[in-house]
C-alpha cells in the first residue's frame, strides 16, 4: 500500500515537471515564431475580434455585479466605523489593483482558454493541422502565434472595460444609498489612484492574457487522438490557466511591492 502511494507520488511529480518542460518549450517556440516573418496580420486581427468581442459582454456583466456586491457588502462595515466617505477610495483601489484584473482574467480563462483548446484540439483530431503542414503552411504560426498574441493584446482592454463597469456599479449603490453624485464618486476614485496602482495592474494584464492564450493553445495543439481528447484539452486548459494566473499574480504583486518600497 505504502509503495503504491509512493510510486504514484513519484509518477505524478515526474509528469508535473515534464508538463512544465513541454509548456516552456512551447512558449520558447512561440517567441521564436512570433518574430520570424511572414506575419499573419489578417488572422491576428480576426482573432483579436473573436477574443475581444465574444468576451466583452461576459466581462462587462461580471464587472457590474462585482462593483455592486463589493459596495453593498462593504458599506455597512464602513458606516459602523464612520468611514463611509472612504468608500470610493477603497473600492477604486481594490478593483483597479487586484479584483478587476484577476476576476476578468479568470472569466476569460474559462472563455478563451477552453475555446482555444477545443478549437485546436478538434483540428488536431480531424488532421487539419497535418493537412496544413502538407500544403506548405506553417500551422504553428497561423494557429498558435496569432491566438496567443490576440489574447495578450485584448485582455488589458477587457480589464479596463471591466474596471470601469465595476466602478459604475459601485457608484450606483452610493448614488441611491448615500446620495453621492456620479461626478463626486469618480473624482474621489481618480484622486485615490496613482501610477503605482495603474501601471502594475496594466502590465500584469498582458501577462495574464499571454498565460491564457499559451495554455489554451498548448493543450489544444497537444491533444491526443480521439474525440475524448478534445474535451480533456478544453478542461485541462482552463484548470492550468487558472492556476498559472494566480502564480503570475503573486509574482507581479511581489515585484511591484519591491519597486513601490524603493
Amino acid at each position: 500500500m505504502f509503495m503504491d502511494i509512493k510510486f504514484n507520488m513519484v509518477n505524478r511529480t515526474k509528469q508535473f515537471f515534464m508538463e512544465i518542460g513541454d509548456l516552456s518549450y512551447f512558449a520558447a517556440r512561440f517567441f521564436k515564431q512570433a518574430v520570424k516573418p511572414p506575419f499573419e496580420f489578417k488572422e491576428l486581427l480576426r482573432q483579436c475580434y473573436q477574443v475581444g468581442n465574444r468576451s466583452l459582454l461576459l466581462v462587462v456583466t461580471t464587472g457590474f455585479i462585482i462593483g455592486l456586491v463589493l459596495t453593498l457588502q462593504t458599506r455597512p462595515t464602513l458606516i459602523e466605523f464612520g468611514a463611509v466617505s472612504w468608500m470610493p477610495n477603497m473600492v477604486g483601489i481594490s478593483i483597479v489593483r487586484e479584483i478587476g484584473p484577476v476576476i476578468t482574467a479568470l472569466i476569460c480563462s474559462g472563455r478563451i482558454a477552453s475555446g482555444f483548446g477545443a478549437e485546436l484540439g478538434s483540428m488536431k483530431v480531424t488532421e487539419q493541422i497535418d493537412a496544413m503542414e502538407v500544403s506548405g503552411t506553417n500551422p504553428f504560426k497561423y494557429l498558435v502565434v496569432t491566438r496567443i498574441l490576440a489574447a495578450t493584446l485584448m485582455l488589458p482592454l477587457l480589464v479596463i472595460f471591466g474596471d470601469l463597469i465595476a466602478l459604475y456599479g459601485s457608484s450606483l449603490v452610493e448614488y441611491f444609498k448615500g446620495n453621492v453624485s456620479f461626478r463626486l464618486y469618480f473624482n474621489k476614485v481618480f484622486e485615490a489612484l496613482s501610477y503605482g496602482d495603474l501601471i502594475p495592474a496594466t502590465i500584469k494584464s498582458f501577462f495574464f492574457g499571454f498565460v491564457i492564450g499559451l495554455t489554451g493553445c498548448y493543450k489544444g495543439y497537444k491533444t491526443g487522438r480521439g474525440t475524448a481528447g478534445v474535451g480533456i484539452a478544453a478542461n485541462t486548459a482552463v484548470v492550468m490557466a487558472s492556476l498559472l494566473l494566480f502564480v503570475v499574480d503573486f509574482i507581479a504583486v511581489f515585484v511591484s511591492d519591491i519597486f513601490y518600497e524603493l
